[in-house]
């Protein structure tokens, strides 16, 4: 593990008591909580988005607040479902985003997460789909935005019209702004190996969902290591130069206050199985332990070893401070002993 940082669902609404978390506050948390991670030397704040839910729908805005808020720590997404995007809009807004930061956006896109809405993407304006679950339109969608980012030319430029440049210029335009580099910061999230394998041939970064839809009964992290390396190999047989990113994500919570046991003491357990999608799954299991313990066992999770970024998922709705206090514990009696050295003091 070389790198870590927050996934973050971005869930507001009531939270007992009569009290609420509105999600006006839970951006400007998000933003709080970046900051504060960035001055402990963390290195990236990631966010979920889920469309026709209370969490985080429209990631831009808020990456790009957070981007210029912040000066080390990398910003983006897991994972932007790419059933519901205009490929052509979003390459733009990456790329504003990505020149803001600096080049540290790290892009995670996908067919996306399962729904609490059906085919929510034809809302959208996005029909046609042969698949059940719109993979197809996913598909498409991404492979025009990364035609777009690499700055392949998709409009005829108006030689006549007196904007946009001299009127001697024609032929194919680009989408501006662009981001020279931005290609190798787009992650696929895949949820099997098949789609790890397809995101190593085209040569894309990977990030490995929190469920995989196999359970041949392996642990959970040793399908997950497995899915990384057969990545890799696809990567390799490919032909693509240098080596590509992997993350792995999990929920971990070290338990050193009396209100650390409160929320999370006792929550530890195994993989679980489930049906997502009509397919069979396996989920990962929760991490919650005094710090030494928490080593112990995280040293013998594969797909934590074998990757070199871990998201942590955090209980966005427990607010700034809590979170600052669970991130910081990590960093300091944890993250070093999985390999973690930081890139700053």
């Amino acid at each position: 593990m070389q790198r870590f940082g927050t996934l973050s669902f971005g869930h507001y609404g009531p939270l007992g008591g009569g009290h609420q978390l509105t999600a006006g506050d839970s951006i400007l948390q998000a933003i709080d909580l970046a900051q504060g991670m960035d001055d402990l030397g963390v290195d990236g704040a990631y966010f979920r988005v889920h469309h026709f839910a209370r969490q985080q729908a429209s990631p831009m805005p808020l990456l790009a607040a957070i981007a210029a808020r912040t000066q080390h720590i990398e910003v983006g997404t897991g994972v932007i479902d790419m059933r519901y995007e205009n490929p052509l809009y979003l390459a733009e807004e990456a790329a504003a985003v990505d020149l803001i930061s600096e080049g540290r956006l790290a892009l995670g896109v996908s067919r996306g997460s399962p729904e609490s809405v059906v085919r929510g993407y034809e809302a959208f304006g996005y029909t046609g789909s042969q698949d059940p679950r719109g993979a197809d339109i996913a598909r498409e969608h991404f492979d025009l935005f990364l035609r777009a980012i690499e700055g392949e030319g998709l409009a005829e430029r108006d030689a006549s019209s007196p904007f946009g440049g001299p009127s001697t210029v024609a032929g194919m335009q680009r989408i501006e702004p662009h981001s020279p580099g931005l290609r190798s910061r787009i992650w696929w999230g895949a949820g099997n190996r098949e789609s790890a394998e397809w995101a190593g041939s085209i040569g894309v970064n990977l990030m490995s969902s929190t469920l995989l839809t196999s359970a041949d009964g392996r642990p959970f992290d040793e399908l997950q290591a497995d899915q990384i390396e057969a990545f890799r190999a696809a990567w390799r047989a490919a032909g693509h130069a240098g080596e590509p990113r992997t993350s792995v994500s999990r929920s971990i919570f070290p338990l050193v206050t009396a209100e650390d046991h409160m929320y999370f003491g006792g929550r530890q357990d195994g993989d679980q199985i489930g049906v997502i999608d009509g397919m069979r799954s396996t989920f990962g299991k929760t991490y919650a332990a005094e710090p030494d313990v928490l080593v112990e066992q995280l040293l013998q999770d594969a797909a934590i070893q074998s990757a070199d970024t871990l998201m942590l998922t955090i209980p966005s709705q427990l607010g700034v401070e809590f979170n600052l206090r669970v991130v910081e514990t990590f960093a300091k009696h944890i993250a070093p002993a999985l390999g973690w050295v930081g890139t700053r003091p």
